[in-house]
């Protein structure tokens, strides 16, 4: 009933409330926190506390007042307070300066009845939460401040990191706190800790500074710290997250990491990937990827790639910031972005997160060595490693059917989620070896050459029958045509392959029986070959203008060519396998649906609470019990952000899905005619009339030599390509699907053009020229 700051376990922080947990925690940490101790729920009977419980409590103010007078503080800690979603600062009683048992008792009573009070009541329904609370009772050394404030590490309206920001008062901090007294103002600027404000504060500035830094990483995210100085120290006395900054909301089920900071965020390039409104489950899943994939520590905690509304994207100011603080030119600055960001509007000001030089190399060289040995050893048995997934993929599937129980089947979840996990180091082990040799080579065959002849060049990565992998679902529908291929193969080399493969809630092409009838239907009079033989053509031609103008790099122009395309087809393969086994984790979410009488619904879980709901210990029942509550109103968040149309592909600051429409600024679009541009996907000039399309599932509107035009492409519009004329996407960059795929079929291509389905709708006439990456309105 009773637990010391210095001895709370880790299983139990959550039984004693958000600030008692807190507390116990940072103390343990080393943090200066007064030493203290909680009262659990449990050791009150109807707000009273229990006689038993009174004498331990009496047995702990012995040990902490060590023979001296000493005062202590009484301070709530309920259950949802200082929560993520809810700060309840103030809300409840806090009573201080209190020294003898008998007011200790009776403060511990008015603390733990505060609960009840009108303005708890009143709070908990503003922010839609139950009006019932557990309270637990925090018992903690009084610090006598000389003066006491509250410090936001980041700015809780716009979301900048650029500084913090504090507010103080001289004496104790009750006053602040409760708004009795008018606070003086500070700032703290990164990345060194620059202060401004009241010069008394000043001398402590740097403490604090360096302790809120420390406590950002230690509870993953920005804080708002409650602080004192008491004979010349700085006390930690709370922290908790910043509410306007948390990113899920439990009550709606929606995420929006843009609440996260001030950062930009853009879906070129991964958001091809990953088209749809994400369920929880398929959330989890990419959390999952990113955790193995992405595994050197950033400076501070601030997200690689984010869900805003149900939708995946990428943070481009994380990378342009380190690149700014490694000292990287603009000029190598704005080339890094356009490789791995694609189009950004000329005018666009990424906002930068003040790192330090040193502290990017820190965490740098603190992982950079172990993460570089585990990509050599992951690309050397990369092949190998590809070239038996079907077979483990196939025996998980045996033995998920077979699993006649959820305690059956919740042991093929681990094995699976590891194989998961292992798969997901080696797909970014076969990523990043293709990308470090085609940029830096590219780079150079432009400068050699030009642009058209660097694209050409840099395509045919299929040799023979080792085909490209996302070139395979097309050459396979063209066979089952022509009679070389039978339809249970089909299915089974590339039945796993769709425009919603990371999407688990999304059936499988092998799971419908009418998908490749579909697919052939769109495909047909289109002959593949003749496709591939011009682009074969092209690539001769373009390989004889660099030999003439380059003569003396022939040579080891062949060998790095061969080592792009060798190492593109490694990539591809990797990344069809992996989602072979995320087909195999859809069908594992459906058995445990069907053991436990979930169904559809499953996919509404995220990955662990699927485990849970399978069985487990008392943890694992309560996390289910809890998830499983939360099915409907994430089902219906779904529901409400899948009806609204797709979000802009680039993302500045605090993003509303339900109005940024009506707030948006569409004169960034410019002149709603004229020239279209974008990157150079694939080379040719070709006139014709654009088919706006919105997903792949409307293929069958694509008339022979219409102009593909739409927001993004994956490996489902594939079958698609061959009868277009020419493909125009929003989103994309030289390496993305669109223009890959594009180049290997000699299709002509302009991507990453950032507003075309904005300017361009079914029926007019364009010319694609995709040499320049320019589409002009006729």
């Amino acid at each position: 009933m009773i637990y010391e700051f210095a001895t709370l376990p880790t299983d139990k922080v959550t039984a004693v409330g958000g600030k008692g947990g807190t507390l116990a925690r940072l103390f343990q940490a080393g943090y200066p926190v007064p030493d203290g101790f909680v009262i659990a729920p449990e050791a009150f009977v109807h707000e009273s506390l229990r006689d038993d419980a009174w004498e331990t409590v009496q047995r702990q103010l012995t040990v902490l007042r060590n023979g001296h007078g000493t005062p202590f503080a009484i301070r709530s800690s309920a259950f949802s307070e200082d929560s993520a979603h809810a700060s309840f600062a103030g809300e409840f009683e806090s009573v201080l300066d209190v020294q003898h048992d008998a007011e200790i008792r009776h403060a511990i009573h008015a603390v733990r009845q505060s609960g009840q009070n009108e303005r708890v009541q009143a709070y908990s329904q503003a922010q839609g939460l139950n009006a019932s609370h557990q309270v637990a009772v925090v018992v903690q050394k009084m610090v006598p401040a000389e003066m006491a404030g509250v410090l936001f590490t980041a700015d809780p309206v716009s979301g900048s990191h650029a500084h913090m920001t504090g507010n103080f008062v001289r004496g104790l901090g009750d006053k602040l706190v409760s708004g009795e007294a008018t606070p003086d103002t500070f700032t703290l600027s990164r990345p060194k800790g620059a202060y401004a404000g009241p010069p008394e504060m000043k001398r402590y500035g740097r403490a604090l500074f360096k302790l809120a830094q420390r406590l950002e990483n230690e509870l993953h995210g920005p804080q708002d710290i409650e602080w004192a100085v008491a004979d010349g120290k700085v006390y930690l006395l709370q922290a908790r997250p910043i509410t306007t900054m948390q990113p899920h909301n439990p009550a709606t089920g929606e995420w929006n990491d843009s609440l996260r900071g001030d950062y930009l965020w853009t879906n070129a390039n991964f958001g091809e990937a990953v088209p749809d409104v994400m369920t929880p489950m398929t959330w989890s899943l990419l959390q999952l990827y990113g955790r193995e994939a992405f595994t050197i520590p950033l400076p501070g905690q601030h997200p690689l790639f984010g869900n805003i509304g149900g939708r995946f994207y990428m943070n481009a100011s994380l990378a342009a910031s380190m690149f700014t603080a490694l000292g990287y030119s603009q000029e190598r600055i704005a080339a890094q972005m356009r490789e791995f960001f694609g189009y950004l509007p000329a005018d666009t000001a990424v906002p930068l997160i003040p790192f330090s030089r040193w502290a990017v190399l820190r965490a740098l060289l603190k992982s950079a060595p172990a993460a570089i040995r585990r990509v050599r050893r992951d690309r050397k048995r990369l092949a190998a490693a590809t070239a038996v997934m079907p077979q483990q993929a196939a025996e998980f599937q045996a033995r998920i059917a077979a699993a006649e129980t959820p305690a059956d089947l919740l042991p093929v979840w681990w094995e699976l989620e590891a194989a998961l996990r292992e798969a997901c180091q080696l797909l970014q082990a076969g990523t990043g070896l293709f990308e470090d040799l085609v940029r830096p080579l590219r780079q150079k065959l432009v400068k050699w050459t030009d642009e058209e002849t660097a694209n050409t060049l840099l395509s045919g990565f299929s040799q023979g029958s080792d085909q490209l992998a996302s070139l395979g679902p097309v050459i396979g529908l063209w066979r089952v045509q022509q009679g070389q291929m039978d339809e249970a193969a089909y299915l089974q080399q590339y039945g796993h392959r769709s425009a919603h493969e990371f999407e688990l809630a999304w059936p499988r092409p092998y799971e419908e029986p009418d998908w490749l009838a579909q697919q052939q239907a769109n495909l047909a009079a289109v002959d593949v070959p003749a496709l591939l033989a011009r682009q074969e053509a092209g690539k001769a031609a373009a390989w004889a203008r660099f030999a003439q103008q380059q003569p003396r790099r022939v040579a080891k122009m062949q060998t790095q060519l061969a080592q792009v395309a060798a190492a593109a087809r490694n990539r591809e393969a990797i990344r069809s396998e992996i989602i072979r086994l995320v087909g195999v984790v859809r069908q594992f979410a459906l058995r445990a649906a069907e053991l436990t009488g979930l169904g559809d619904t499953v996919f509404f879980l995220r990955l662990e609470e699927m485990a849970a709901v399978l069985g487990g210990d008392r943890t694992a029942e309560a996390i289910a019990s809890t998830a499983v509550t939360h099915i409907p109103i994430r089902q219906q968040a779904h529901e409400r952000l899948s009806a609204l149309p797709v979000y802009p592909g680039i993302i500045h600051g605090r993003f509303d899905p339900y109005h940024w429409q009506q707030e948006a600024d569409l004169t960034g679009l410019g002149d709603l005619s004229g020239l279209i541009t974008g990157f150079p996907g694939a080379a040719g000039v070709v006139e014709g009339v654009v088919r706006r399309l919105d997903a792949p599932e409307q293929g069958h509107l694509l008339q022979p030599g219409e102009i593909l035009v739409t927001a993004t492409t994956n490996i489902g519009w594939t079958p698609l390509f061959p009868k277009a004329g020419a493909v125009v996407t929003d989103v994309g960059a030289p390496l993305s699907h669109a223009a890959i795929v594009a180049r290997e079929l000699g299709i002509p291509a302009v991507v990453g053009t950032g507003d075309a389905t904005a300017r361009l709708q079914t029926g007019d006439w364009v010319r694609v020229n995709g040499a320049k990456g320019v589409v002009e309105k006729l």
